[in-house]
């Protein structure tokens, strides 16, 4: 039956009347994931459910390992809303590890292994998480070591479970699940309860400022959610999907995890973007959907070597952008996609008209979904084909950022649609409303899918001594579709730093590596608007004419 077994404070949640609405006609799904994936098991116990280069399991295996660590993970204190941070990569044990905290009702907080003191700092304090897992091995970098480091400053984490590997004096997950037999776990987590209008997860918003804004997500919502974008993009339990960005993300979930676990969808997962392994993946499993958030569409167009791999089992590729360049050099239907953490997913699939797919980022799968495009400054709908911020409520939307007052009262328009700050066009074609993407209202750069915070990073950058201001902007990148560019303006009798001198400033004062400005350009002074203002708009027209005049003259950008 519907309902909340662990209400935590701080969470908007929806009201009643939405959630009876929203289960009324069928766009939420009254299940929790744990049932769902138990049904699954029961259904189809020897299909993969998620194969990697390391290992295959099946839908019988992972429920059996997600049930007993699951209750592993109660036995070691963690109860029914409880938050903890996840800095865990795309592969097999952080599957596990997201589909057992899900089961016991703990609330992954969905950081990246890359956030450092800044972030996972902000994180912890904000949603009060008790809980810590850290894959050992994603990099060079010690995350355990500075785990401990981050428990020592928080008083709220309590416990630190190791995620691939082990670490002397440390639960891991290995550890764990051999402590408790699937008999028990299925004992403990049945007397512990998770109901489908519980909170699942924390996503995060990507946000203007330095501050990460918390989003909670809930159970029978994110089925329905992920079972519209699965309508829209025609997939069924015989299709294969490949996901080789961050799992935890709230794309990653939407469009590799919960299909999987809900219809027996097999998912194929990589640790990192490799093109070329990428096509021999879809090659060697039959992959008949690739999605991606990523730079994964600007190397596939650099990628020479297509018709090597066979990709005739492939239905469709989506991606952010640059949908009808992809589709001329890989031969299969492309279209473009636009997602959005608060709520939104648009796409079209292989069977949409060629100028859906590569002209505009599609439509929602949800009927229920209500999408308005606005003029920012007086809130008036605009007409079709001109340009508004998209603005948008529906079974999945947002209703308010986690304990986050100040945030919500501008986050949304009076009547409640949430405002993303992007900007779209409207499109009628074939009697059918798409959205083309135009650019966006916020300060902030896409590299990749990761958000970065033009004034978070502006902060940290004019803390340099060598530097008196500093403005970021983004500049156009072939792989990434966006960079960051820093302006500066240096101190008398001081000299610039070059990029990896700053970036070591950067990261030591803890903000993470990826958020580092990639190029640097020195001015006198800022140009401004006739109001006073940085001109934020000349500078971005500054470096992207400084880019085009470096690669006509045959230089690196």
């Amino acid at each position: 039956m519907p309902g909340i077994s662990s209400f935590i404070d701080g969470v908007v949640y929806p009201s009643d009347s939405r959630a009876r609405e929203s289960f009324a006609n069928g766009s939420w799904i009254d299940a929790t994931i744990g049932d769902a994936l138990r049904d699954t098991a029961r259904r189809l116990p020897d299909r993969p459910a998620f194969i990697s280069d390391e290992a295959t399991l099946t839908f019988s295996q992972l429920d059996q390992l997600t049930e007993r660590l699951g209750a592993a993970l109660v036995n070691l204190g963690l109860i029914r809303g409880d938050r903890a941070i996840l800095q865990i990569g795309t592969n097999i044990e952080s599957v596990v590890v997201l589909l057992s905290c899900y089961k016991a009702g703990i609330v992954p907080v969905c950081s990246l292994p890359q956030h450092r003191e800044v972030e996972i700092g902000q994180l912890t304090r904000q949603s009060a998480a008790r809980g810590y897992f850290v894959q050992a091995d994603f990099s060079g970098f010690d995350l355990i070591g500075f785990a401990a480091q981050m428990m020592e400053r928080d008083e709220s984490l309590s416990r630190l479970i190791v995620v691939r590997g082990e670490s002397p004096g440390l639960p891991s997950i290995k550890g764990l699940i051999d402590s408790v037999s699937y008999q028990e776990a299925c004992r403990i987590l049945a007397e512990n309860p998770v109901a489908s209008e519980d909170v699942l997860s924390f996503q995060l918003s990507g946000g203007t400022t330095g501050v990460p804004k918390i989003i909670p997500r809930f159970h029978a919502e994110y089925l329905g959610h992920s079972a519209a974008w699965m309508r829209q993009f025609e997939i069924t339990e015989a299709s294969r999907v490949i996901w080789s960005l961050p799992i935890v993300h709230n794309a990653g979930q939407l469009y590799a995890l919960i299909p999987a676990i809900m219809t027996g969808v097999t998912s194929v997962l990589m640790p990192k973007v490799d093109v070329q392994r990428m096509l021999e993946l879809i090659e060697l499993h039959h992959v008949t959907h690739a999605l991606s958030i990523g730079p994964i569409a600007p190397q596939l167009l650099a990628y020479t070597q297509v018709q090597r791999h066979d990709l005739s089992s492939l239905k469709l590729f989506a991606t952010m952008s640059r949908a009808d360049l992809l589709e001329a050099h890989i031969g299969v239907p492309c279209s473009n996609l636009y997602g959005i953490t608060e709520g939104l997913l648009l796409g079209s699939p292989a069977s949409a008209p060629a100028s859906a797919r590569h002209r505009t980022q599609g439509a929602s799968g949800c009927p229920y979904d209500e999408v308005r495009l606005i003029d920012p400054e007086t809130g008036h709908e605009v007409a079709d084909g001109k340009i508004g911020e998209m603005c948008f409520c529906g079974p999945s939307s947002l209703t308010g950022f986690y304990d986050n007052a100040e945030a919500n009262v501008t986050a949304f328009t009076v009547d409640g649609f949430y405002r993303t700050g992007d900007m779209m066009t409207r499109h009628v074609i074939d009697d059918c409303v798409y959205y083309a993407f135009e650019g966006r209202l916020r300060d902030n750069i896409n590299r990749g899918g990761e958000k970065i915070g033009c004034e978070e990073v502006e902060g940290f950058v004019s803390q340099h001594a060598a530097i008196s201001d500093a403005k970021l902007v983004a500049m156009p990148d072939e792989f990434y579709g966006e960079k960051g560019c820093v302006f500066i303006v240096i101190r008398p009798g001081m000299q610039p730093p070059n990029v990896k001198e700053l970036a070591a400033f950067l990261v030591d004062r803890g903000l993470a590596k990826y958020k580092c400005p990639e190029r640097i350009e020195v001015l006198e002074a800022f140009p401004v608007t006739r109001v006073g203002k940085v001109d934020k708009p000349a500078l971005k027209k500054l470096i992207s004419e400084k880019l085009a005049e470096e690669t006509t003259d045959g230089r690196l950008p």
